[in-house]
């Protein structure tokens, strides 16, 4: 099993979720995340005064598949969450070594 991570886009969202329920991934987590990159901050007037923002606003999505899976969720996440522009995200892939499902007990890809 592995866990993908992807930094995308808040605009992506609804997109990146339709088109993975299209390749049969139903099940995910999404968090709001912050980071800095090659993307630049921006700048925001807070009562008169400029202020730097150098961490820009993201999701962070986690979707722990089998193995076979993996490229075909890559391949649709790129494919949708991409614009072309700097701060499109990142996807990460590493390892899952075991999964249990506390309702079942299940263990394992039975656990996904």
């Amino acid at each position: 099993m592995k866990k993908v991570e992807a930094i995308i886009r808040h605009i992506k969202l609804d997109e990146v979720k339709t088109a993975l329920d299209e390749i049969g991934i139903k099940w995910m987590t999404v968090t709001d995340v912050k980071g800095a990159g090659k993307q630049k901050g921006y700048t925001e007037q807070w009562r008169g005064s400029k202020l730097n923002i150098f961490l820009n606003p993201k999701l962070e999505l986690k979707i722990v598949v089998k193995d076979e899976l993996v490229p075909k969720v890559i391949d649709t996440i790129m494919a949708v969450a991409r614009t072309g522009a700097i701060g499109d995200g990142k996807i990460f892939i590493t390892n899952v070594e075991e999964a249990v499902a506390i309702r079942t007990g299940a263990r394992g890809e039975e656990a996904l």
